[in-house]
């Protein structure tokens, strides 16, 4: 057993003897992307283990060791942490947690904190707890974000948010069913596999596998069908994990429906453009104004080259790009809103009604009172400038109710399923889309305008 370490203020330190012997549990948020992050950090020395389990009582877990009050992916997080160390699945004196921390406003930042104190009151504070973050907020000895390592986990997620799209924009329609399962895992096993050697993330060789991805997955036979297309935006963390949304998009799946998530690289690029604004507004550091707007033309042309990728088949939607999608929100909601996902959220929602999916499910965590502002009181003003908006404002907390959650999506979805039937038709007669628009307005304002 590797010695315990503490620094000045208490804190139980990783040490290098612990990184050969440790492993590092991490939740689960957006599968594909987790799964290839494990495997990097796992390239470089870690061994690690992602938490996959989505049972019913990793909340009460939750709620057992941290306040009630406290918001919703907070309760889950540290649930599912601490209900992996006590499935007797791992050897507590070997066993260390790894957790984001941004630094930010979000209560986010002070999960880790949370956690050591529910690790307290478990009997576990003999366990370190690691901080992954690029601010140099916690160190620990035992573990770094060396560059190498974060180049490798920018390209992952660059990766992750490509083969997310294109599954989610194939499965719908295949002919065999699991081809686009199967392409995501043989596509994740060649980008590590590559990156293993060195390779896959520069800028040349990452276009090149950007448009591979494409090809294959437009190479999978496909019905001519059309399907109801749903956006799904929101809070994070509830945005992607099964365990914070009741399997979200299984249960879009099983309604026959496309579903939209935009990726993580527009969150990171979120970020930095409110690098970017917060020196604009309040001044600062100019040397880290121009690193701000560095990293604003790195991502902005990771962006780009998605995009590019995507038009080499038509039957694939392209993400508009941040830029474009921020001057869509500079007409609903200020820049320097920033908290619960701030102008971001209101953003995601303009571009997906902008793009064709017009039906979008508007995850709302439990004690994140700026994601409801930026999200669900932003939805009349989005549909004071597009009548097409189909937008439904869901709640997840512990004590919300999954057959109430899917019984309201399924009304927005009735509504989709109208609007769809109304735009065929319109087709078929070769009306005037302002008709159309007009008429979903009208099936919209029969119930309510806001589901």
């Amino acid at each position: 057993m590797a010695k315990l370490v503490y620094d000045r203020a208490g804190r139980l330190l990783f040490t290098k003897e612990m990184k050969r012997e440790y492993t590092l549990l991490f939740p689960m948020m957006a599968p594909i992307h987790f799964r290839m992050l494990g495997r990097v950090f796992e390239h470089f020395g870690y061994k690690t283990a992602l938490l996959t389990s989505t049972n019913p009582e990793i909340a009460q877990t939750g709620l057992k060791y941290v306040h009630n009050d406290t918001c919703y992916p907070a309760i889950l997080v540290i649930g599912q942490l601490i209900d992996g160390l006590q499935s007797g699945k791992y050897d507590l004196d070997k066993v260390a947690l790894m957790i984001t921390q941004t630094g930010g406003g979000c209560r986010a930042s002070n999960y880790i904190h949370l956690l050591r104190k529910a690790l307290r009151k478990a009997g576990l504070e003999k366990i370190p707890v690691i901080s992954v973050n690029m601010a140099g907020m916690e160190r620990n000895p035992g573990f770094r974000m060396s560059l190498p390592l974060i180049r490798r986990a920018m390209s992952v997620l660059l990766y992750g948010d490509m083969l997310m799209l294109l599954r989610n924009q194939t499965r719908p329609y295949e002919t065999e069913p699991g081809r686009s399962e199967s392409l995501v895992e043989s596509w994740s096993d060649r980008l590590l596999e590559q990156m293993n050697r060195g390779r896959g993330c520069s800028v040349r060789e990452i276009r090149r596998n950007l448009e591979q991805m494409v090809l294959d997955f437009a190479a999978v036979p496909r019905k001519d069908e059309k399907k109801v297309k749903v956006g799904v935006v929101g809070e994070i963390y509830v945005k992607y994990a099964a365990l914070g949304n009741n399997n979200l998009e299984d249960f879009l799946a099983a309604q026959d429906c496309e579903v939209n998530m935009p990726g993580i690289l527009g969150f990171i690029l979120y970020i930095v453009y409110n690098g970017i604004e917060d020196y604009r507004l309040y001044g600062g550091s100019r040397l880290k104004y121009w690193g701000f707007r560095l990293f604003r033309w790195y991502f902005t042309r990771l962006e780009r080259q998605m995009i590019e990728a995507l038009w080499l088949a038509p039957q694939y939607v392209p993400p508009t790009g941040m830029a474009h999608a921020k001057q869509l929100s500079d007409r609903v909601i200020g820049g320097g809103v920033k908290m619960g996902e701030g102008w971001l959220l209101t953003a995601e929602m303009l571009e997906l009604v902008e793009t064709g999916y017009e039906n979008i499910i508007c995850t709302q965590p439990f004690g994140c009172l700026p994601n409801h502002i930026c999200g669900r009181g932003m939805i009349r003003k989005i549909k004071e400038q597009n009548a097409r908006a189909n937008i439904v404002a869901i709640d997840y907390d512990p004590g919300a109710t999954r057959v109430n959650q899917e019984n309201r999506i399924k009304l927005m979805l009735s509504i989709a399923r109208e609007n769809l039937a109304a735009a065929q038709e319109a087709l078929a007669e070769d009306r005037p889309q302002e008709a159309l628009a007009e008429e979903s307005g009208g099936v919209l304002a029969q119930s309510g305008g806001i589901i």
